[in-house]
């Protein structure tokens, strides 16, 4: 088989009690359904052409040369819930790959059979999530926004059974590291100081170099996570099950289940059908990730010599997020308003627009393609209530002539910042319905047009369209 996977697997040289050393398990008729060859590329791969040995390679059937398979283990606060062990229940870790510049990047194969961690589970994934994890990832890394990756989907010819009898299939899933803040947890509440201590070394060298220490490890996660929050909710994403364990300390977006992208805009907003009491709302996502750091912090804390002191300092790091997040997000709205420069009132413009939105039950993404194109005031379109955007316009255009743009230029700007297109769950869920059937054009669409979400070429601009009241999805699930 012509395949070279670059592989220098240093989370599998870490001590046995990070993971169980474990093989995907192998499928009855691997069938490739799609293939990132450009990430593959990134990543220094090379694949077969031959579309048979590529399935073979993402089922786990044939394992590549230099593959060091792990199921790696976590815990992690569920809703709140604490669970004292977790782990990868249905995915294995085929290594870790050094692209040619020099990154390093883990494979993952995802229902990739049984492991240690299953808790009960049959380890394989269906069809619907795979599809849906392989479009809105891409889809979020085309948007700018960190993320784990696509680089395949593979069919399984199995069933597992779900609601009923679904077709099996296999997510072979990038990331920069599947380290997570339940990772820390699981050790910290076994008081396993020496695994705690070797788990922060790696986390710092793999990720955050010039960290110094435990408390430069909180810092910088801290860092990225207030950066990355204020970028979802740019683009009007919500996670829909931000649990510890789906907090990856790299500040990547991790584990798409029951996410998904905004259509009226309302900050309330909930999809997830687990998320009974809305912890996991859209406008909450800042106060979650608050809570999550906190239990970061806390897992932290054993490796401080002076326990008073670093309580101390860690509670002042976290409460810091607060001021983090603010100044993101202030930067992202005012880029999506075309504000170049911070002024006072900025803010107060941009959240004069939510609520207004909000009240309007305007659509989140069309409002703001709209005030950046030629024409803003086709924005007020979109509301149920027209003329309340109208003393905003003239406030906003106010605002827009201390900055100086040429008009062409702001236009420009505000485009390459607001998307045309999103993936919107009615249009994800078309295209998983359709794959049921055997056909994969919907989703071979979808996943190209979303490659260009700030300059879609015509013929898919019918995707910018919110759902019609029958195409609406309001609950999305996990998938497991």
């Amino acid at each position: 088989m012509n395949a070279h996977f670059p592989f220098d697997n240093s989370y599998a040289r870490l001590p046995d009690r990070f993971f169980t050393r474990q093989p995907p398990v192998p499928v009855e008729r691997p069938g490739l359904i799609a293939v990132n060859r450009a990430l593959a590329d990134r990543l220094g791969l090379t694949l077969p052409e031959d579309p048979d040995e590529i399935a073979a390679i993402f089922a786990g059937n044939a394992v590549p040369e230099g593959a060091e398979p792990i199921a790696q283990v976590y815990a992690g606060h569920q809703f709140g819930g604490w669970v004292p062990q977790l782990g990868d229940g249905r995915a294995v870790l085929l290594g870790e790959v050094v692209a040619p510049d020099g990154a390093r990047f883990d494979i993952q194969l995802k229902g990739a059979g049984r492991t240690p961690y299953s808790r009960m589970g049959d380890g394989r994934a269906w069809l619907g999530p795979v599809l849906r994890e392989y479009i809105l990832s891409e889809a979020m890394a085309a948007l700018g926004i960190p993320t784990t990756r696509a680089l395949a989907a593979v069919s399984t010819g199995e069933i597992v059974l779900r609601e009923g009898r679904m077709p099996g299939a296999v997510f072979a899933r990038v990331a920069s590291s599947h380290i997570r803040v339940g990772t820390f947890q699981y050790f910290a509440a076994r008081t396993d100081t020496e695994a705690l201590g070797a788990l922060t070394e790696h986390a710092i060298a793999r990720h955050y170099p010039d960290a110094d220490g435990p408390a430069g490890l909180l810092d910088r996660v801290i860092a990225a996570q207030a950066e990355l929050v204020a970028r979802w909710m740019g683009v009007g994403f919500i996670h829909g099950v931000m649990n510890t364990d789906n907090m990856a300390i790299s500040g990547e977006t991790i584990d798409y289940g029951p996410c998904a992208f905004l259509d009226t805009y309302h900050p309330g907003k909930v999809f997830s059908s687990i998320d009974h009491y809305g912890r996991y709302a859209y406008a909450n996502q800042p106060q979650i990730a608050v809570w999550n750091l906190a239990q970061l912090a806390t897992a932290l804390l054993p490796l401080m010599p002076d326990r008073d002191a670093a309580i101390e300092s860690f509670t002042e790091a976290v409460n810091g997020f607060a001021d983090r997040f603010d100044a993101a997000w202030h930067r992202v709205l005012r880029a999506k308003l075309g504000l170049a420069e911070e002024r006072e009132g900025d803010a107060a413009l941009a959240f004069e627009l939510l609520d207004i939105m909000a009240k309007g039950e305007a659509d989140f993404t069309n409002t703001f393609r709209a005030l950046s194109g030629a024409d803003p005031e086709a924005a007020a379109a979109g509301l149920r209530n027209p003329g309340a955007l109208t003393p905003w316009l003239a406030a906003w255009r106010a605002r827009l002539a201390q900055e100086g743009w040429d008009e062409a230029d702001r236009v420009a700007a505000m485009q390459a910042v607001n998307p045309a297109l999103i993936p919107r769950n009615h249009r994800v869920e078309e295209a998983i319905s359709a794959a049921l059937g055997d056909d994969f054009g919907p989703f071979e669409r979808l996943v190209n047009a979303f490659s260009r979400p700030f300059d879609p070429t015509g013929r898919d601009l019918d995707l910018a369209a919110p759902p019609a009241p029958g195409e609406q999805v309001t609950r999305t699930f996990c998938g497991t």
